[in-house]
């Protein structure tokens, strides 16, 4: 099998040598060249033809953004984004995965050159999984023009609170996973009438970034996760990064629950662990959903919605960056629905209304 062609780009020649000494160790990755800004690194693809291009935000002359979009629109070449922790690196950051970079790796805060390893197999596991990703398959979103002015968020945070509802609905996601949320969740109407809960594989400390960028372009309600936040129809929660998202019945309602407990197939806040929850609490009443990803977080926790009587979606290899999670989902015959990206939004709006209240009323079509 042949190697994953590798290009480094970072205006930093330590960390360029950094990172090309942790690709390099692995069997399956070749750093191919490197450059020191992207007016160079586009020079050099041609000749480099790399896979997979590992690219920084912050440089000199030309930036990780502008560099991104050309990359992106005339080489078509998968991204892995070395970001910083900071907020405005986060936004960065966002803005690069709505321009269709596939995944991101984050500096550690202080001695890079000490903890740079940390990160070390988080790196090459993502650069491995960019090799296999479909660049084509990304929604790409326009980040310089303004969104559309947001539903004032008083008025957002009272939408369904305190009402209950008859299903609920369990995303899990990872890689490509941020540009296909943003894609799906602004379709949903301001009334859609269930909950829903979100498990994005993302670091601590950019899932409240991505949570509020997401409730300003959607008409239903978008917030990170906290411990006890009540479950309401039109609200969409966002598994905390290094938390778990379980879910409690409470009533004809319900609330969030957040643990610290071990990473769940290697993955803190894991699929798996929201699946089951769910279909523990709601049973019948839950809707589970798989979506683009590497690995098979999430796949066994799809069956236990489905042995409960819930209704389970699986996102099409066609529409998947990485056919990873959805995959083994069905290999396991956990989804019963492979739905595309684009019918996502209108199949689950359709699965949510055909009942309307919850166990301890009559059940009513709408």
């Amino acid at each position: 099998m042949s190697k994953i062609r590798v290009m480094v780009v970072d205006d930093s020649a330590l960390m360029r040598k950094l990172i090309s000494e942790i690709l390099m160790k692995d069997p399956e990755l070749e750093v191919v060249n490197t450059a020191m800004d992207g007016l160079f690194a586009l020079k050099k693809i041609p000749q480099s033809r790399p896979d997979v291009i590992t690219l920084d935000l912050d440089m000199p002359r030309m930036d990780g953004l502008t560099t991104l979009r050309y990359i992106v629109q005339d080489h078509h070449i998968p991204v892995v984004l070395v970001s910083s922790l900071t907020t405005s690196g986060g936004h960065l950051t966002l803005d690069g995965l709505a321009l269709g970079a596939v995944d991101f790796v984050t500096k550690p805060k202080d001695a890079i050159s000490v903890h740079i390893h940390e990160v070390a197999q988080e790196l090459i596991h993502k650069v491995k999984a960019a090799g296999r990703a479909s660049v084509g398959k990304l929604r790409i979103q326009d980040v310089r023009k303004p969104s559309a002015a947001p539903i004032p968020a008083r008025g957002k945070e009272m939408r369904g609170k305190g009402k209950p509802f008859g299903k609920i609905v369990a995303i899990g996601v990872s890689t490509g996973g941020p540009n296909a949320i943003s894609y799906v969740l602004p379709q949903l109407p301001a009334e859609f009438p269930a909950p829903i809960l979100i498990v994005q594989h993302m670091p601590e400390g950019f899932t409240a970034l991505f949570a509020d960028r997401l409730n300003h372009i959607c008409n239903i309600s978008v917030k990170e996760a906290c411990d006890g936040d009540q479950l309401s129809p039109g609200t969409a929660l966002i598994a905390p990064g290094n938390k778990h998202l379980k879910v409690a019945k409470i009533g004809r309602s319900g609330v969030a629950v957040l643990s610290a407990s071990p990473p769940v197939n290697g993955h803190r806040p894991s699929a798996d662990v929201l699946f089951e929850s769910v279909s523990r609490e709601y049973g019948a009443h839950s809707v589970g959903i798989i979506m683009t990803g590497m690995g098979e977080d999430g796949a066994r926790g799809l069956g236990t919605i489905m042995a409960s009587g819930g209704h389970t979606l699986g996102q099409n290899e066609e529409t998947c960056v990485v056919f990873g999670m959805p995959k083994v989902a069905r290999e396991m015959g956990h989804v019963q629905e492979v739905v595309s990206l684009d019918d996502i939004a209108g199949r689950l709006n359709a699965l949510v209304r055909e009942v309307t209240v919850y166990a301890g009323g009559s059940d009513k079509a709408v």
